[in-house]
């Protein structure tokens, strides 16, 4: 007795040692969560958000400055396009006049020759233009060093243009490179930074974990040893251990009498022959289903036996059945073969009577004819 009823507080105890572990225990609450884990990866990647957005702003500011270069550069080529285009209409209006041309005086009435007297009238010593001469060679020497003159100087101010430009861009090129370089560096020095806050955070947070686990291990220890001497007081002082059967019956309302367990010290001389007797009308009711399932399992036994012998039979019908099929069969095929072997016969001794000798077949090849 006094072992049941130690076994039975020693598993009391152990039920209520896992309830107190399964409520009052975090770790077991979160079921396995790691959160200071989780929360770093929360960390890590709003890290890497920020630094992504730096990085694109960065991409954007140059992307802006490649784009106003861009934009810088062909407006300069439309300026030189459009002062190129105006200097060859001037010098077309110049150098290029329909009025200068060779056919002028055909195309242009007003500067047809009208002179004041006939030809008749004049003599030889009147002549001032003969064929062959060039009476405007001077002036068009002269224009073509002004050409080759104005073309120097317009080449010369290109080329320096260009080197303008040129130096313009490799300058803003360098600069950009090195506002590259340095955001590259202030991007690494940021990274670096936030991952050495980062590693100082969660070391001052794993420490405060440490120290509140430790704290909550301590007043969870003094909690379980306070509960224990209160149970050990409450077992020394409690009816079970100084032996009063009358606390294990107490009155259950309209419910009848109700049994204490932890105070109960045995059953009664009625109670175990109400135990008997229902024992026995339980072996009874069992024996009367053990019968039962007897006689269902004996009438189904000679049901399968009945459609055996069925089947069995039937299988035997269609073996006969098979049998005289293939008789009929094997029959039928006799037949077939004997007309063709009738059929070959008179394909061989009446029809292909004339067969051809071997001679026949070796004429062919044999000559080049």
């Amino acid at each position: 007795m006094e072992d049941s009823a130690a076994m039975a507080i020693e598993r009391r105890r152990a039920s209520e040692t896992a309830r107190k572990e399964r409520i009052f225990d975090t770790r077991n609450r979160v079921i396995g969560l790691d959160l200071s884990k989780l929360q770093r990866q929360v960390e890590e990647k709003r890290e890497r958000e920020r630094v992504e957005k730096v990085r694109d702003k960065a991409f954007e500011s140059l992307s802006a400055m490649h784009d106003a270069l861009l934009k810088q550069q062909f407006a300069e080529e439309e300026r030189r396009r459009a002062e190129l285009s105006q200097e060859l209409v001037q010098f077309r209006a110049t150098h290029q006049r329909a009025q200068d041309s060779r056919d002028a005086d055909l195309n242009f009435k007003e500067l047809a020759l009208n002179p004041p007297v006939s030809e008749e009238e004049l003599g030889p010593s009147s002549m001032q233009v003969f064929q062959g001469g060039d009476c405007m060679a001077r002036e068009r020497k002269k224009a073509q060093m002004e050409e080759n003159e104005r073309l120097l100087k317009a080449q010369t101010q290109e080329k320096e243009k260009m080197r303008i430009h040129k130096k313009q861009t490799e300058l803003l090129w360098g600069r950009a490179q090195v506002q590259q370089d340095f955001r590259e560096l202030q991007l690494d020095a940021t990274e670096e930074k936030c991952r050495r806050d980062a590693q100082v955070a969660l070391s001052k947070y794993n420490l405060a974990q440490a120290a509140e686990r430790a704290q909550q291990q301590k007043m969870d220890r003094l909690k379980e040893e306070g509960e224990n001497f209160m149970e050990v007081w409450h077992m020394m002082t409690s009816d079970l251990l100084t032996e009063c059967p009358e606390a294990a019956e107490r009155g259950g309302g309209g419910a009848g009498q109700r049994v204490l367990l932890d105070r109960w010290k045995g059953m009664s001389a009625e109670q175990m022959n109400a135990i008997h007797k229902q024992r026995e009308e339980q072996l009874a009711e069992r024996e009367r289903l053990r019968e039962a399932k007897r006689q269902r399992e004996a009438a189904w036994d000679s049901l399968q036996m009945a459609q055996s012998r069925e089947g069995e039979e039937e299988e035997k019908r269609e073996r006969e059945r098979e049998k005289q099929r293939r008789t009929e069969m094997d029959r039928y095929n006799m037949q077939l073969a004997r007309e063709q072997q009738a059929h070959q016969q008179y394909l061989e001794k009446n029809l292909y009577t004339n067969r051809p000798a071997a001679s026949y077949f070796t004429q062919f090849g044999s000559s080049s004819r």
